[in-house]
């Protein structure tokens, strides 16, 4: 069966663009004489919509774009996802499904069985789960049509069908057809692989697997759709972190495209994930320019450097604040970035608003010695301003925070914590560095002086990131256990961890929740970033 891969990036609730494209795509696959045409996960309205789903509207909207849909379906089928009614009043109102059409038709709709309610997924807020699965007649293949989570879960402890896809294998089917809504993080791609390949393996059939591809914000999908044939071997394999079309036959044992590609490096993914995200994020809310705080350190010129590449720097406002603190050489390597990426650039000293702050403060401050409130302060400043530009000139102010920082709290509320967008906010410290170099992998665009001087706030005389923190490769190294793999902090400091570093870190991350409450959305790179894929309570007592 000659089967076309279209994978779109679509805009949720924007039905007139969603559907243009894919009647586009369907037209495409037409001409180019495929028998199936496959389409994402909840293709039509978008993903994630979550209380959308909830919108009369919307879900009357989605119905109607999904019979325009079927209606340029003659002479070919088609397999999309959308969100399709339940009519059983006990039951959540809705099904996440997958409609087969075929020749201007709906001859089946597959329902989802597997729900995921983890990390950034709350699928049983909306969706029921279906509880009978049985394959469907396609062309005379016999197709077992899955959705995303459907062929992850092999025990299927929250499955009501059991082994979802034992149940299927009992059929015989000719081929799998999996549609995704797969989120990128940079460890999950060799995982799905795998998943996919061993249920190849199990059915000893061809597959066929269309992810999205696009960002909303705090989710990033990659795309990275494929086709392997019964060996799993590869057949094709979709670009990542954009949108591509391409049509597989499945009836060839091998492809001349079988070859799997060298995998790219996890700095150069989380390079392309953020580049999509940014522009997505700018595009999709109908925003054209950005504004960012430029202090000469690495984290402010990764961000800059990003957002230049990702929406023109014509695009880009650095801002300059020096302090009475701010070295000479910062100021230089600011400048120097501005020169390397031709953006926009302001310099705004702040030492006058600082001190008239400090003199408007000298009588409720008496007798009270200068600590980090007046240190704080400057950052308010900072942060004044730039919404100020914000306001004025409509530049959405871009947060240049790590997820270092984040993490233990080294950040001022209304300060270098504002922002409309966390562009690096789910990136460790240690791998801005590893970032900073990939960026400049063909020429300089982030001087090196910025990449090789110690980190510093520069908010006191000589101050440096290390009188306040623990070396980053060892802090880091402490998060990415106590984050991403969630585990406790005795297991850390069993496995060799310094005892008081594990626990004040520890301490660190669980007394900052209330900062991270106010932060703005991060764009998600990693397997447990900071927002609604790591939900901690405002207000606990955290015994370990």
């Amino acid at each position: 069966m000659k089967i076309a891969l279209a994978q779109l990036n679509y805009h949720i609730g924007n039905f007139e663009l969603n559907t243009t494209r894919i009647i586009s795509a369907i037209q495409k696959a037409k001409t180019e004489k495929a028998d199936l045409i496959v389409f994402a996960e909840l293709a039509v309205g978008g993903y994630p919509a979550k209380d959308l789903l909830r919108n009369k509207r919307f879900l009357a909207l989605c119905d109607e774009n999904l019979q325009k849909i079927v209606a340029v379906s003659q002479g070919i089928s088609c397999i999309i996802g959308a969100p399709v009614p339940n009519h059983d009043p006990e039951g959540k109102a809705l099904y996440n499904s997958a409609v087969y059409i075929e020749d201007g038709k709906i001859k089946n709709i597959c329902k989802k069985s597997l729900l995921p309610d983890y990390d950034v997924f709350d699928e049983y807020r909306y969706f029921e789960p279906n509880r009978h699965v049985s394959c469907i007649d396609i062309k005379g293949e016999k197709v077992a049509l899955t959705i995303c989570e459907d062929l992850w879960d092999d025990d299927a402890s929250n499955s009501y069908v059991g082994d979802l896809m034992d149940e299927l294998r009992k059929e015989k089917p000719t081929l799998i057809v999996n549609i995704a809504a797969s989120p990128f993080s940079y460890v999950h791609f060799e995982s799905r692989i795998n998943v996919l390949k061993r249920n190849v393996i199990k059915a000893g059939c061809p597959l066929v697997y269309v992810n999205q591809i696009g960002a909303h914000a705090d989710i990033i999908f990659d795309g990275r759709s494929l086709a392997l044939d019964r060996m799993g071997n590869l057949l094709c394999q979709l670009e990542g972190f954009r949108e591509d079309f391409q049509i597989v036959d499945t009836d060839q044992a091998m492809s001349v495209n079988n070859q799997e590609n060298e995998p790219d490096s996890e700095i150069a993914l989380i390079h392309q994930a953020l580049l999509l995200g940014l522009r997505d994020y700018f595009r999709k809310s109908g925003f054209k320019k950005a504004v960012l705080g430029l202090s000469g350190g690495l984290d402010s010129a990764i961000v800059a450097a990003l957002a230049c590449e990702a929406l023109g720097p014509e695009n880009v406002l650095a801002v300059l604040m020096p302090s009475m603190y701010s070295s000479d050489h910062s100021l230089k390597d600011a400048l120097d970035l501005v020169g390397n990426t031709g953006c926009k650039h302001l310099i705004i000293p702040i030492k006058d608003v600082a001190t008239s702050f400090d003199n408007t403060l000298s009588e409720a401050f008496s007798g009270y010695p200068a600590d980090l409130t007046e240190e704080n302060i400057q950052a308010r400043i900072r942060g004044t301003l730039l919404m100020a530009i914000s306001n004025k000139f409509g530049n959405i102010l871009l947060n240049t925070s790590n997820k270092s920082e984040a993490a233990v709290g080294y950040g001022t509320l209304y300060g270098d914590m504002a922002g409309s967008l966390s562009v690096i906010g789910d990136v460790y410290k240690t791998q801005a560095y590893s970032l900073a170099k990939y960026i400049n992998r063909e020429r300089e665009i982030i001087p090196i002086n910025t990449i090789v001087k110690p980190p510093s706030a520069e908010l006191r005389p000589d101050q440096k990131d290390s009188d306040s923190l623990p070396p980053y490769d060892i802090l880091d190294s402490i998060l990415y256990q106590l984050i991403e793999l969630e585990k406790p902090a005795s297991e850390i400091i069993n496995a060799g961890f310094q005892e008081t570093t594990v626990q004040r870190v520890s301490n660190l991350l669980n007394n900052a929740e209330f900062k991270r409450y106010q932060c703005p959305p991060i764009l998600r790179v990693s397997p447990k970033a900071f927002g609604s894929g790591r939900v901690m309570p405002l207000v606990a007592k955290y015994p370990f």
